[in-house]
C-alpha cells in the first residue's frame, strides 16, 4: 500500500468535494428562494429543494452501476459537469424570470449532488475493512472548506443588495465556478480507485470468479438493512430542515436574508468538521452505535427547533443536527462497503442514496406544507420523531449476532 497514490487521489477526491460543497451550500440556502421569486408560489416553498433532492436521488443508482462497470471518475467527472451547467442554467433562468430554466438548473445540480456524495465510493475503495471509516472521513472531510468558502464567498455578493433575479444570477454562476474547480481535480485521480480496490484488498483464487449479486441479495445480508435505514432517516431528515430552517424559517424569524449563510456554514461544519475524530471512533466502537449515537444527537438538535429563534442558536442546532448525521451517515456508508465486494458496491451505495434522496426529497417538500400550515413546531417534532424510531429500532437488532465479516 505505500507505494499506491492512496493519499494523492484522497486528496484530490476530498478538494474536489469541497469545491462541489460550495454548490451544494448555496443550493441548500437560495433554492427555495429563487424558486419561490421566479415562480411567485410561495406556498410551494419546499418544491426548490425537493427538485434537487429528487434529482440526485434519481441519479444516484444508475450513477453507482455505471461506477461499477466504467470506473469511478469517469462518472464522478460527468456529475460533476452537469453540476456546472446546471448552476448556469439557474443563473440564466433567475436572470430572465423564467421558471422552466430555473427548473431545469435546479435538477442539473441535484444530478451533481447525487453523484458527488458517491465519492464515497471510491473512499471505500482504497482502504481496508480496519480503516474503512477513516477513509471515508478523510475524502468527505474536503466539504468542510466548502463550508467555509461559501459564506466567504457568498454572504459579500449578497450582503447590501436587494435579493432580484440578477443577484441570485450572480450567486449561481458564482457556484458554477466552485463546480468547474471540483471537475478539473477530479480529472487528475488515478489510477481509478475501483482499480485500486483490487491492489488494496486482493481476493483469494476462489473469489476472482465470483459475480456480483444481485441488489435484493445484497439487501439481505445482515448489517444491510439497518444501515440503508439509518441513512434513510438521518439523510431525510437532515437535508429537510437544513433547507427550510435555514432560509424560510430566518425569514419567518424577521431576520436579515444574508444571515442564512452562516447558519449553512455551521451547519456544513457540523457535518464534516470532526469529521476525522468520527471516523476513528466508528472503527474503534463498531458501526451500530456509531448510527444510535448520531441519529439520537439528531433527535436532539431537531427537537431544540421548538423553543429557539435567535441565528446563533439556530446555527448551534443545525450544527448539532450535522454532527448527528456525521455519525450515522459514516457509519452506514461504511457497513455497506464492508457488506459488499469492490464490484457491486456502487450499486449498493447507489441504491441507498436513491432511497435518501427520495426520502429528503419528500420530506423537504411535506416540510413546506407543513412549515406554511403549522409554523416550525411541525418541522421539528416531526424530525424528531424521524431519527428516534430508527434509533430504537437499530439499538434493539444490534444486540443480536454483529454482521457477518467484510466481504474482503
Amino acid at each position: 500500500m505505500e507505494n499506491l497514490p492512496i493519499r494523492r487521489n484522497t486528496l484530490l477526491l476530498s478538494a474536489s468535494l469541497a469545491m462541489n460543497s460550495g454548490m451544494l451550500q448555496l443550493s441548500a440556502a437560495i433554492a427555495t428562494i429563487t424558486f419561490v421569486f421566479v415562480s411567485g408560489f410561495e406556498g410551494l416553498v419546499g418544491l426548490g429543494p425537493a427538485i434537487v433532492l429528487g434529482s440526485g436521488a434519481l441519479a444516484a443508482l444508475p450513477a453507482g452501476r455505471l461506477m461499477d462497470r466504467f470506473g469511478r471518475v469517469p462518472v464522478l467527472a460527468g456529475g460533476v459537469g452537469v453540476g456546472a451547467a446546471g448552476g448556469g442554467f439557474a443563473a440564466l433562468g433567475s436572470a430572465v424570470d423564467s421558471t422552466p430554466v430555473v427548473l431545469l438548473g435546479l435538477l442539473g445540480v441535484g444530478v451533481s449532488g447525487g453523484t458527488s456524495l458517491l465519492a464515497r465510493t471510491a473512499a471505500a475503495d482504497m482502504y481496508p475493512p480496519a480503516r474503512r471509516a477513516r477513509g471515508i472521513a478523510l475524502v468527505l472531510f474536503g466539504a468542510v472548506f466548502g463550508a467555509i468558502l461559501g459564506p466567504a464567498v457568498f454572504s459579500p455578493l449578497l450582503a447590501g443588495r436587494e435579493l432580484d433575479g440578477d443577484a441570485l444570477a450572480l450567486l449561481w454562476l458564482a457556484g458554477s465556478a466552485f463546480t468547474l474547480g471540483g471537475l478539473a481535480l477530479v480529472l487528475f485521480v488515478r489510477p481509478d480507485p475501483r482499480r485500486l480496490a483490487e491492489l488494496v484488498a486482493p481476493q483469494a483464487p476462489d473469489e476472482l470468479v465470483v459475480p456480483a449479486a444481485p441488489l435484493r441479495e445484497i439487501l439481505a445480508r445482515q448489517g444491510v438493512v439497518p444501515s440503508v435505514l439509518a441513512a434513510q432517516a438521518s439523510f431525510g431528515v437532515m437535508v429537510g430542515l437544513m433547507t427550510l430552517t435555514g432560509s424560510v424559517v430566518v425569514d419567518h424569524h424577521g431576520h436579515a436574508g444574508h444571515l442564512v449563510f452562516p447558519i449553512i456554514g455551521a451547519h456544513v461544519i457540523g457535518m464534516y468538521a470532526l469529521v476525522l475524530v468520527v471516523g476513528d471512533v466508528i472503527d474503534r466502537i463498531g458501526r451500530p452505535p456509531a448510527l444510535v449515537g448520531g441519529l439520537l444527537l439528531m433527535a436532539v438538535s431537531a427537537g431544540s427547533l421548538l423553543w429557539i429563534e435567535s441565528v446563533p442558536a439556530t446555527a448551534v442546532a443545525l450544527f448539532g443536527l450535522g454532527l448527528g448525521w456525521n455519525f450515522s451517515f459514516v457509519a452506514a456508508t461504511a457497513q455497506l462497503a464492508d457488506c459488499t465486494y469492490a464490484w457491486e458496491r456502487g450499486k449498493l451505495l447507489g441504491f441507498n442514496d436513491l432511497l435518501s434522496g427520495l426520502t429528503g426529497a419528500g420530506l423537504a417538500l411535506l416540510g413546506g406544507f407543513a412549515l406554511s400550515a403549522l409554523g416550525v413546531a411541525a418541522l421539528a417534532i416531526g424530525g424528531t420523531a424521524l431519527v428516534a424510531a430508527p434509533a430504537v429500532w437499530i439499538a434493539r437488532e444490534s444486540r443480536r449476532p454483529p454482521p457477518v465479516p467484510a466481504a474482503e
